[in-house]
């Protein structure tokens, strides 16, 4: 299973099972496209609570992908 941990705004959720470069391309057209745009993602561990992260330009946004395979 791949994962993407995010740290936004200083706080840190995670993506579970999608690409980083699928992840990359829905925040650059959230930027490109001028609107906002939300992206679902996980808060917490062992049972995470989902939450919605606004994409806007301004906000500090960090992907760090996580692969158990390597």
């Amino acid at each position: 299973m791949k994962r993407i941990d995010i740290i936004y705004d200083g706080e840190q959720y995670s993506v579970g099972q999608r690409d980083l470069d699928e992840v990359k391309g829905v925040i650059e057209r959230a930027l490109a496209g001028g609107g906002p745009t939300w992206l679902r993602v996980n808060r917490g561990e062992g049972r995470p609570q989902p939450a919605e992260l606004l994409i806007m330009p301004g906000v500090p946004l960090v992907l760090i992908p996580l692969d158990p395979d390597e």
